[in-house]
């Protein structure tokens, strides 16, 4: 086979994606703090009893998380943080991902990072995906020009 007419696939580092979920951490943390200061006056707000009140600050702010991620990664590929570190999230084909799989990918960050990052390291495959990429058939890529879009094959940044 002639490797010429392949179009390669950059697959972005863990460390890439760390960045670039670090930087949209911190700016939704930032909406979210003046959205909840505004709303509540303070920031240490609680919401009933029991589960709701501990985890008051955690679930709305997810709720945001998982918004933000959707719009943005749906409608461009990438998040402000992805679009910072020249990524972006595409289907395991090399297209544009599915709503569905913006939605699952979007779901594990925002409200289970920890588990599906862990698992995802633990049973990690070749395209270096967390567990809800998986599930949602999607990929995270360093972006780079290719010259022809032809055949694709994965290779690890």
């Amino acid at each position: 086979m002639d490797d010429s007419n392949i179009s390669k696939i950059i697959l972005a580092k863990w460390s890439d994606r760390f960045l670039a979920w670090l930087i949209d951490f911190m700016i939704i943390s930032l909406i979210s703090t003046i959205i909840f200061l505004g709303i509540f006056g303070t920031i240490n707000y609680e919401f009933g009893e029991g589960f709701w009140a501990e985890n008051s600050q955690y679930i709305p702010t997810s709720i945001i998380f998982f918004a933000y991620w959707i719009v943005l990664e749906y409608k461009t590929g990438q998040s402000i943080g992805k679009k910072i570190m020249n990524l972006k999230i595409i289907d395991i084909n090399g297209n544009e991902p599915s709503f569905k799989g913006i939605i699952i990918s979007s779901f594990g960050k925002a409200f289970l990072l920890p588990f599906d990052l862990a698992l995802g390291w633990i049973i990690t495959n070749e395209k270096r995906q967390r567990i809800f990429n998986r599930l949602g058939d999607t990929v995270i890529i360093k972006i780079k020009i290719s010259e022809e879009k032809s055949e694709s094959r994965y290779i690890k940044d």
